[in-house]
């Protein structure tokens, strides 16, 4: 697969940044042989030992990347995956996309959680050398467990083999209970920030609700809006250039519209995830 990296401001919706401390003290393992996940069949295999997750909307998996020398990952920014447990999968799109959503069968997805498990996922590590200085960090969460894995592209241990299955435009069409579709969101986060610039031909007036108003999340001023609004937001982010800037109260402000993921609410979800 390969990563998706997808900054979304006020023309785009998009995809980076998080934390990544584990609740569980972690170890640092050091790179293993080449090794494979386990092989994925057509067969449903048994659900893990916690089937409680499956029958629930509760996120399961997530992975993001990190650092870098362009910094990938800003705060706010929506994570590459994330996996709940009724079978969703929602990805961040790739070359300024909207993210999308996917469905997996029961089996399927009881299947790609035993191979987490398998894959070493379900407890906190490190893995790979610390002392790189901008270095790519793929953080993978599953539960309370977070793995940290340093340029995962040069690594080759079951955690990086599991990592790459975890790119749900390539899964089988026999595992998708229904086809990919445009995520759509309950409620979007609108993260601003006071330009402290005069208004040019690239300003236009935002009325949805007073931008300077929201609390601090994210390196910006974070406001939530859900039902007509959360569709009007996303509307304005879609017609939207890059370079557009917003009036709002007398102010004129940079915005990045980001979306909520099924297991956020509030601006404290988005400046965590």
């Amino acid at each position: 697969m390969i990563m998706a990296t997808v900054l979304m401001s006020a023309g785009a919706l998009t995809a980076c940044g998080g934390t990544d401390d584990a609740k569980a003290p972690a170890k640092t393992v050091s790179p293993t042989p080449a090794a494979s996940a386990p092989a994925s069949t057509g067969a449903a295999t048994s659900p893990p030992t916690d089937p409680g997750p499956l029958a629930s909307g509760r996120l399961l998996l997530r992975w993001r990347m990190t650092g870098g020398f362009a910094g990938v990952g800003n705060p706010g920014s929506l994570p590459e995956f994330s996996l709940y447990g009724d079978g969703r999968a929602v990805a961040a799109g790739k070359n300024g996309g909207k993210p999308m959503e996917y469905r997996l069968k029961p089996d399927a997805l009881a299947r790609l959680m035993n191979e987490a498990k398998a894959a070493g996922l379900d407890h906190s590590q490190t893995i790979g050398p610390e002392n790189i200085a901008d270095a790519m960090i793929l953080q993978i969460t599953m539960g309370d467990a977070k793995t940290r894995v340093i340029q995962p592209e040069s690594q080759s241990t079951p955690i990086t083999q599991f990592w790459k299955k975890l790119e749900p435009a390539a899964w089988p069409k026999t595992d998708q209970a229904a086809p990919a579709r445009t995520y759509e969101p309950a409620k979007v986060a609108l993260l601003a920030g006071q330009t402290g610039g005069t208004e040019g031909e690239n300003t236009r007036p935002f009325t949805l609700v007073p931008l300077g108003r929201g609390e601090q999340a994210s390196g910006g001023m974070c406001t939530v809006v859900s039902g007509d609004k959360a569709k009007e937001a996303l509307k304005l982010s879609s017609a939207a250039k890059p370079t557009t800037q917003w009036r709002n109260e007398g102010k004129v402000y940079s915005l990045r519209f980001r979306p909520l993921l099924p297991d956020e609410k509030t601006c404290a979800d988005v400046a965590v995830s």
